[in-house]
């Protein structure tokens, strides 16, 4: 039973809520989202009354499902990698499991296409759908190269930023098989040179330059390209980045640049310390030894210390020829915990688990 407040009580509690300035932060819609999509979950599961818990190793989740939907074990699944857009803008990869089929790579594209169940299952993850609604894929591949046909409602994009993520993000899951190196477009039915407006759609595409950072000088002879995993403002997931480099694409390029941290403006955090400094790196037999100095401890064991293994291993892991990534500070073997060792990026259990508080209060 709930009493009413006297007057006395409401007059405190309007003088307290004067002391406590609520602001929001830059993350806060990303999160409200994910709150607001959880809420509509579980308001849809109790309803059916049905709630099932299914189990993963690290950490634990309620999946509702309705009462005719058959609960999957791993036996029935498989891991696909699909490519959403986050708030920033950035094309995010995150690894989900869905029936296993044998048309896995269509199945994952539809899980791109904008409806309520795709957009709701992107909104948990903090992220959007790129794919305009109603859009129907057809998909070819052979020797290599896929095809995809998209229909006339692909055409509905609303801006050149919308049109480039569609394509880049079709491309880039597709560019995830390891029977696609190439990808080509059409869009219902016909070869298109453009789109709406101005995107070119007129060549191949592959899975190089994802999230190409800008660069200030004009990059040619020398120059080539690493990629990079960021935490996000959130740390909530790895974003991949592609930047420049003066000097050889390698795995000693590619940590001291990781080293350096992201862009002041990209809306993305450094997983390491500016004090934090790389010793060495080290390659025998496909073994990649990461070296760094005492400084590297700070950031392991604070709050996104679990992103910061992972965005030193995923992007040591890229390079052709390894097999193993370790790390090292002050060149004594450190051993990361079970949860940061894992062969997919972005989980999406792992990234649903994640709720900060919305609203900070000074």
């Amino acid at each position: 039973m709930i009493k009413k407040k006297t007057e006395t009580e409401t007059a405190k509690r309007a003088e307290a809520g004067k002391a406590g300035k609520k602001h929001i932060t830059r993350v806060d819609v990303e999160r409200m989202l994910i709150l607001c999509a959880s809420a509509l979950v579980v308001a849809l599961a109790l309803k059916q009354d049905d709630i099932v818990k299914s189990s993963y190793e690290s950490p634990q989740v309620n999946i509702p499902v309705t009462a005719e939907a058959p609960v999957l074990t791993p036996a029935q699944t498989q891991a696909t990698v699909v490519y959403y857009q986050d708030g920033e803008g950035y094309l995010v990869p995150v690894t989900r499991q869905i029936d296993k089929t044998d048309g896995v790579a269509k199945a994952t594209l539809a899980l791109m296409v904008s409806s309520s169940a795709n957009d709701l299952a992107a909104a948990r993850l903090g992220l959007k759908t790129t794919v305009p609604e109603g859009t129907q894929i057809d998909l070819d591949i052979s020797g290599g190269k896929a095809r995809v046909d998209l229909s006339k409602e692909s055409l509905n994009c609303q801006s050149a930023e919308q049109e480039y993520l569609m394509v880049s993000s079709v491309a880039q899951t597709l560019c995830e098989f390891d029977s696609v190196e190439e990808v080509s477009f059409l869009f219902d039915g016909q070869k298109r040179s453009k789109l709406t407006y101005g995107t070119d759609v007129s060549g191949a595409f592959t899975g190089a330059n994802l999230n190409l950072e800008s660069v200030e000088t004009l990059a040619g002879a020398g120059s080539s390209t690493v990629q990079l995993y960021f935490p996000s403002a959130s740390g909530r997931m790895l974003v991949p980045i592609t930047r420049t480099v003066f000097s050889d694409a390698d795995v000693t390029t590619a940590m001291l640049e990781l080293a350096k941290g992201p862009k002041a403006d990209s809306g993305l955090t450094a997983p390491l310390p500016e004090n934090c400094g790389l010793i060495g790196v080290n390659m025998k037999n496909g073994v990649v030894t990461v070296n760094f100095t005492k400084e590297f401890m700070d950031a392991v064991q604070g709050e996104n210390g679990i992103q910061t293994l992972r965005a030193v291993l995923f992007t040591a892991a890229q390079f052709p020829g390894v097999k193993q990534v370790k790390i090292a500070v002050e060149g004594k073997e450190y051993q990361p915990p079970e949860q940061a060792q894992t062969t997919f990026v972005n989980q999406d259990t792992d990234i649903m688990t994640y709720y900060p508080g919305v609203i900070e209060i000074d």
